[in-house]
């Protein structure tokens, strides 16, 4: 399994999407777009993230441009996991 599809199958849990989020592409926007996204959510998504995929968002770097879209979670994870294995 990917980036996109660990990110994809967590956010679907996380967000309880039923399966809709299985089917987001890196374009499909995220913030404003999903009314499930609210702050307690991001909180209960990032710990889930880190948990799964064995990394940290260090709190200098969360912000909401994260959560833009798929796309731009999906690189900010790849960008976190190829740091944590340079």
């Amino acid at each position: 399994m990917n980036t996109l599809q660990t990110i994809l199958k967590i956010l679907d849990r996380e967000l309880n999407l039923k399966g809709r989020a299985l089917e987001y592409t890196a374009d499909t926007k995220l913030r404003g777009a999903l009314p499930q996204l609210d702050s307690m959510a991001i909180v209960s998504l990032v710990s889930a993230l880190e948990e799964e995929l064995g990394f940290e968002f260090p709190e200098d770097q969360l912000d909401g441009a994260i959560f833009e879209t798929v796309g731009t979670l999906t690189d900010c994870v790849q960008r976190l996991l190829a740091a944590d294995s340079a």
